[in-house]
Formats: C-alpha cells, structure tokens, sequence
C-alpha cells in the first residue's frame, strides 16, 4: 500500500472511530455515535467529509505547486501555504511530497484512463478520417490543458516509480489503441507496418502536445490545428480511396 494510500485510510479511520484522539480536521475527537440515528451518529460522518474536503484542498494545492516550481523543487511547506493551512495540518493527511504525488498520480491517471476511454469509442473510429481525429483528439488535449500537473507527474527521474511505472503501462495500453484504430482504417497493412504507423502517430501527438502545452490562448488553438493538420496528412495518404471511411467521407450528406 502506498504511502498516500495508508495516509488516507488513516485520516478515515479517524474519522469514523470512536477515538478521544484528535481528528484529520483538527477538531477533537469523541466516541462514536450511536447506531440508532441521533446526532452522535452523523458526527463522525460530518468530520468524515470534512477530511476528505481537505485532502482535495492539498491535492489541488500540489498540483499548483508541482507546475509553477516543478516536481523536484516543490516542498510540503510550499504545498502547505498554497492551500492555506499549516505544515502540521498537511502531515495529518500526507507523510511526505511522496505521497502527495502518488495520490495526486492516481487520481489523474483514473482520470485519464477514463477520459481516452471515452474518446477511443466505436462510434468515433467508424468516423471519415478527419472527423476521427477531431473527436479523439479533441478530449485528450482537453484533459492535459486542464490538467498541466498530469504531464509534470509523468515525467521526469524525481518522480515516484509507482508513478512512472502506472504511466509505462497506460502508455503501451494507449498505444494498443492506437494500433486497433488504425488497423481497422488500414486492413490491406501488415500487422508490422501498421505497428510502425501507430508508433510514429503515437510520437507526432505527443511531440505535438508538449508544443500545444507550451503556448496559450490563439497561439494554443492554433498549434492544436497544426497538429491534426499533421497527423492527417501523415495518415490520409495511407487510407486508400477504397475503405469504407473515405467512401463515407464521399458520400454526399442526405437528411
């Protein structure tokens, strides 16, 4: 179990024990409430709730932290005054910047998970090629402008291992994705060759993506457009006039 991980059951257990020790929140504790509905009851589930609201407080803090100062260079203490509440308060939830980043990390990386889930489905990849990349594209460049703590936490030799190695194996998930998709635009390919192309794909968004993170406003959305514009003229030529997604892509619209 990691760090965070145990910090966290900790700050619940308190919660919802019936210790006379002080509680994540700083308030102190009593014993439980009875199983009958009266007050005592719903106590600890207040405090419950007000613990988990603090560990969400910090965790947005570090994000801060770790994108304006870096990974290396953030503190707990720097962590701690980002979200306004003293060092000690953050040791009650978290032992070290460690295990901030490994929460941090999975909550992210869920979030990721989730999100090209979302993007690589069925009824986008049966989509004309250029309305493909829009629909996939447009959600995993979403997450990471909303997101910059998530490229600062998957990269870099200070980060957590646990975190690099979820990331490793996020990414060859990704990719097999990548090869699907592609397979399924490019059936008359070898298996290698198509293996080759979703690799150099995989490598034109990324490099992309690091260029779109690097700019703002008009500069951001137009870097965004040079990359699809890249990526499908890298890929169009690929598409044969025969498959079935540029026959639909030629197909006149009908209401």
């Amino acid at each position: 179990m990691s760090e965070a991980k145990a910090s966290k059951g900790a700050a619940a257990d308190g919660a919802n024990g019936g210790s006379t020790a002080g509680k994540p929140d700083g308030t102190p504790g009593s014993a439980a409430g009875t199983p009958d509905g009266t007050p005592g009851s719903a106590r600890p589930r207040r405090r419950q709730a007000r613990g988990e609201a603090r560990i969400a407080q910090l965790l947005r803090a570090a994000a801060s932290v770790f994108c304006t100062s870096g990974y290396t260079a953030s503190s707990t203490n720097a962590i701690a005054r980002e979200a306004g509440v003293s060092p000690g308060t953050l040791y009650q939830f978290f032992p070290n910047k460690e295990a901030i980043a490994v929460e941090l990390g999975d909550q992210l990386l869920n979030r990721w998970r989730d999100t090209y889930g979302a993007a690589f489905t069925q009824s986008h990849i049966e989509l004309p090629l250029d309305r493909m990349l829009d629909a996939i594209l447009d959600p995993l460049i979403a997450f990471n402008c909303e997101n910059p703590a998530f490229s600062v936490l998957m990269h870099g030799s200070e980060i957590p291992g646990r975190i690099t190695e979820e990331h490793d194996t996020l990414h060859a998930t990704m990719l097999t994705r990548v090869e699907s998709v592609l397979a399924d635009y490019l059936p008359d390919v070898p298996a290698d060759q198509v293996h080759r192309i979703a690799d150099m794909t995989f490598m034109l968004f990324k490099a992309g993506l690091d260029l779109i993170m690097a700019h703002e406003g008009e500069e951001r959305a137009a870097y965004i457009q040079e990359l699809k514009t890249i990526m499908f003229r890298y890929l169009d030529p690929l598409v044969g006039d025969d498959t079935p997604h540029r026959a639909a892509r030629r197909a006149p619209h009908t209401p």
